[in-house]
C-alpha cells in the first residue's frame, strides 16, 4: 500500500500528537496518588504512579507487636500499592493506546 505526500503527513502528524500525549500522560502520572494497604487497613501506603512513597500509616495498635510481622505488614502494603499504580498506569496509557494494536506496554515513542 503507498501512501501519497499528504497521507504521509498526516500520519507523521498523528503519530506526534499521539507522542506529545503519551508525554503529557506519563507526568501526570506522578501526580496520580494510590493507596497499598495491608492488615485490613492498619498498614497503609500512599504513593503516586511513579512509586514515589508520600505517607506511611501504621495503626498504633501495631507498634506494639511483634517487629517481623510490621515488617512484612509494610512490605505487603508497599507491594499492594506498587500493583495498584501499575493498574492505574495501564489504565490511563490504554486510553491513549487503545487505538495503536500491539503497542506493547511501557513502550516508547519514536520508536
Amino acid at each position: 500500500m503507498m501512501f501519497n505526500k499528504g497521507q504521509l503527513a498526516g500520519l507523521m502528524k498523528q503519530a506526534q500528537a499521539m507522542q506529545e500525549n503519551l508525554k503529557k500522560a506519563q507526568e501526570e502520572l506522578a501526580f496520580i496518588e494510590v493507596t497499598g494497604e495491608a492488615g485490613s487497613g492498619m498498614v497503609q501506603i500512599l504513593m503516586t504512579c511513579k512509586h514515589q512513597v508520600k505517607r506511611v500509616t501504621i495503626d498504633p495498635s501495631l507498634m506494639n507487636d511483634d517487629k517481623d510481622m510490621l515488617e512484612d505488614l509494610i512490605a505487603a502494603a508497599f507491594n499492594d500499592g506498587a500493583r495498584k499504580a501499575e493498574e492505574a498506569t495501564e489504565a490511563k496509557m490504554g486510553k491513549l493506546t487503545g487505538g495503536m494494536p500491539g503497542l506493547p506496554g511501557g513502550m516508547k515513542l519514536p520508536f
